[in-house]
């Protein structure tokens, strides 16, 4: 997911400081030694950035899909494993060559209190494929019949595989078995949403708390922008009688040693720690460390001519310490990145993590010294002494960080070469990628689904979220047969993902920096929030506090 980080996230990319581990089963009685319920069952967080979008068919980032996974609901959500539970669909019938669904809802409301019916599914997943909804997640419901063809104008809205056979049965054809479908049912672009409301709202839709509808464990009840949001107990909600929680209050806090500060006083329960406090706290109760499955990189925007000069995105990536990051500059449990997809994320048929068939990519003790070199044949090539470049940052804190030693490790080892860097707010800064307004990017993304290809396909030459002009047609047809002709092979499908991953780094598309783990405290009486390694964060359906 989109700076979500994503991740994020999804995916991000803001790093959010919502951050937890699976939590314990429920235990709520008042006796037998068990956990007690506080009384007041409201929890208190900060994040890093503002919310860019409330509107599920076009937001792209974690931080809004933080808030849909705990607002809103699709067919299916992830449970504490990351295993697709009935939400909206209390059971679905699949058929023997699996592609067809048919999803039997179950009796659901909107906080409005009409009804959550089949056809609210069909709308939204034509509002979202629709070309002029412009929506850059699109391409994940291309495996539903005719979505890719509708997208690009070659098919009618209606030729979409998704019919409501009546209020409470949804049918679904696939162009291909997919065998994570049910996980994707479970991402926000796939959740329904009331085609009137939607309508009534118009240009206004999404906007405030008041212009968005919910179906999921809580509510939206206040957006003070750039400042705060609140979430509470969704009373129209199916299971509410599951949900212990009353209410979220969620502050936007920029500066860590705020955050922290705000921990220490008991105003807030949970806190991300950047480097410079892991180590004051590292070793007490309320402690914790989580490896995520978001990955950070750079962008190379190949439509500026430094750029688009394979040799100096090679020396780039060769150029600074990646190891000295995630140790030293971080110092979380991140882990350096040289790769794309990240280490124990999914495993392959033969049960072997991703990663054991790639390996490491430009991992070597003599990186500065090739770099050195191949800038030097860079600058010949682009017949230039002294090379300026922009490099597009988050405003965080521990981003910041980063970008400062990037910086620093770049003019280092890069004869010339002078790093100016652009700092800029979460939104304004997707806002800049998108528009192709920049020359290199400090990015991230975090995983929608339990596949490689959710980190792959996104720079394949057509994808909204190549962001920076790779074109590759190798690399473009490796990543079809995956997505089509190999789809029952799994085996050929795994190798061919491998295969493509090498091509992005033969071409030096990207540059990995780390994986992210998160060093965080959380309040020991915060029970049982669900950490997602895939699609929105985490989830507070089962989230409850107990007695301090």
């Amino acid at each position: 997911m989109k700076k979500k980080i994503t991740l994020v996230t999804a995916a991000v990319l803001s790093t959010s400081l919502f951050l937890a581990a699976c939590g314990s089963s429920d235990k709520s009685t008042n006796s037998g030694g068990k956990e007690e319920l506080a009384d007041k069952q409201v929890l208190n967080i900060t994040d890093t950035a503002e919310i860019p979008s409330m509107d599920t068919s076009k937001s792209t980032d974690n931080v809004s899909f933080k808030v849909f996974v705990n607002a809103m609901e699709g067919l299916y959500r992830l449970d504490k494993d990351n295993k697709p539970t009935p939400g909206m669909a209390s059971s679905v019938d699949i058929s023997s060559d699996k592609k067809t669904y048919t999803f039997h809802l179950r009796d659901a409301k909107w906080s409005n209190g009409e009804a959550v019916t089949a056809q609210d599914f069909v709308y939204a997943w034509r509002r979202a494929v629709d070309p002029n909804t412009a929506s850059e997640y699109a391409f994940i419901l291309f495996d539903v019949k005719n979505a890719a063809k509708i997208n690009n104008k070659q098919l009618p809205l209606d030729q979409l595989g998704v019919t409501a056979k009546d209020d409470k049965t949804l049918v679904v054809e696939l162009d291909n078995p997919v065998p994570y479908f049910l996980e994707l049912t479970t991402f926000p672009t796939y959740f329904p949403l009331n085609e009137k409301f939607v309508k009534a709202q118009g240009d206004k839709y999404a906007l405030e708390a008041s212009n968005t509808l919910y179906n999921g464990p809580f509510t939206m009840t206040d957006w003070k922008h750039e400042q705060s949001w609140t979430l509470k107990k969704n009373p129209n909600y199916w299971d509410k009688d599951n949900v212990k929680l009353d209410e979220i209050d969620t502050s936007v806090v920029k500066d860590t040693s705020a955050a922290v500060n705000l921990y220490e006083t008991g105003a807030i329960d949970r806190v991300l720690l950047t480097s410079d406090f892991v180590d004051k706290y590292r070793g007490k109760a309320d402690y914790k460390t989580l490896l995520d499955t978001r990955l950070y990189f750079m962008r190379f925007n190949e439509k500026d001519p430094i750029f688009k000069n394979q040799k100096v995105r090679k020396a780039i990536d060769l150029a600074y310490d990646k190891k000295g990051i995630a140790n030293v500059i971080l110092n979380n449990g991140s882990a350096p990145a040289y790769y794309l997809v990240p280490k124990n994320f999914v495993k392959g048929p033969d049960g072997k993590d991703f990663r054991d068939g790639n390996g490491n990519f430009n991992d070597s003790k003599d990186n500065a010294t090739q770099a050195t070199q191949l800038w030097n044949e860079a600058k010949k090539e682009l017949g230039k002494d002294t090379i300026t470049v922009n490099m597009l940052n988050y405003d965080d804190d521990s981003n910041k960080k980063v970008g400062e030693y990037v910086k620093a490790q770049l003019e280092k080892n890069l004869p010339g070469l002078t790093v100016n860097i652009n700092q800029q707010p979460f939104k304004q800064k997707l806002d800049l990628e998108k528009k192709l307004d920049y020359q290199f990017s400090f990015s991230g993304w975090g995983p929608d689904y339990p596949d490689p290809m959710t980190f792959i396909d996104m720079f394949t030459t057509s994808s909204p979220f190549n962001e920076m002009s790779y074109s590759n047609p190798k690399f473009d047809d490796l990543v079809a047969k995956a997505k089509g002709p190999l789809l029952t092979d799994v085996s050929a499908r795994w190798k061919t993902l491998q295969d493509a991953e090498k091509v992005l780094f033969d071409d030096a598309a990207i540059s990995p920096i780390y994986q992210r783990s998160f060093a965080y405290l959380e309040k020991p009486y915060v029970k049982n929030v669900i950490q997602h390694n895939f699609g929105g964060d985490y989830s507070y359906k089962w989230a409850y506090i107990t007695k301090k």
